[in-house]
């Protein structure tokens, strides 16, 4: 199950602004490769949506099926929020639906 955490506006390449639902997979055990340490992760994904601010914040807290799973992208920079510190990452993280229900193309 992932659970929806929150809500982020965002612009797109032509300015116009677009709700992003966050969301977060279950908690799970990893081993730290630097000390060799258990630690508590969850993976993070998040999703556009069509809908408004108002209905996008009583979503919170609920529940989808699926799982946010990790898949291999090009090569990218990423400075870790709390140190500012520069690393480069080849993955990324998407939320795949578990079985996928609606099947609808837009366009």
């Amino acid at each position: 199950m992932v659970t929806i955490v929150g809500l982020e506006k965002r612009k797109a390449a032509d300015g116009k602004e677009f709700n992003v639902m966050s969301l977060q997979g279950n908690v799970v055990v990893a081993i730290s490769k630097t000390t060799g340490k258990p630690y508590l992760t969850a993976r993070k994904s998040s999703i556009p949506c069509t809908f408004d601010e108002v209905l996008a914040k009583t979503l919170i807290g609920q529940s989808l099926p699926g799982e946010i799973e990790r898949v291999e992208v090009d090569e990218y920079e990423f400075a870790i929020p709390a140190t500012k510190k520069k690393i480069k990452l080849n993955h990324s993280f998407r939320y795949s639906a578990e079985p996928a229900i609606v099947s609808e193309v837009v366009g």
